[in-house]
């Protein structure tokens, strides 16, 4: 979904609202090769327009499938976004007060607004980082195979710990036989 500037300066004194159902299946397969699958993602909300920028507001929802981070088995994620972009030009840019740093402002190029690159972009950031199904969420179980297994970061640590070697009080005397002196003789 785009929007010309110039169709947008119209909306000075109301909010242009918008509903709309994006297909932006094939864009975000190829910008993630994890995602397996996605539903159409309905986005609704407003665009208010000033001299100083141009605010859209939008919620969207789609569910995703994405594999297991543990089994690669597929998992649905539903999602809920509330999103707000702030756009402007570059002369906006050059004119905007300190209440707005420029890093929370995406950058008009040419006189279009494309909100479906917004939109990919918000779901691509919205991705966990682990995806489990419901049995791996409810289960302690890690994935194993032949002469490997996944381990717990707290049972590594105390295999690390067991496992540390520990000198016989009656020999560390003996250890210190062993160290080097300062003029390197031993």
């Amino acid at each position: 979904m785009k929007w010309s500037l110039l169709e947008l300066n119209k909306y000075h004194e109301t909010p242009l609202t918008f509903f709309e159902t994006l297909d932006l299946k094939k864009e975000l397969m190829r910008r993630d090769n994890q995602i397996l699958d996605i539903t159409p993602i309905e986005v609704s909300g407003l665009v208010t327009v000033s001299k100083s920028d141009y605010l859209i507001h939008y919620t969207l929802k789609a569910t995703l499938t994405l594999p297991s981070s543990r089994s690669l088995e597929p998992v649905d994620l539903p999602l809920d976004l509330v999103v707000d972009e702030v756009f402007m030009t570059p002369e906006q840019l050059q004119m905007r007060t300190e209440l707005i740093s420029e890093e929370e402002v995406l950058l008009i190029e040419g006189q279009t607004i494309d909100l479906d690159e917004s939109v990919a972009d918000n779901i691509l950031l919205a991705i966990p980082l682990q995806v489990l199904t419901k049995e791996e969420e409810n289960s302690n179980q890690m994935p194993a195979g032949q002469d490997w297994e996944v381990i717990s970061e707290e049972d590594y640590l105390q295999q690390k710990e067991t496992a540390a070697p520990k000198i016989d009080p009656r020999l560390a005397k003996l250890s210190e036989l062993l160290d080097t002196t300062e003029d390197g003789n031993k």
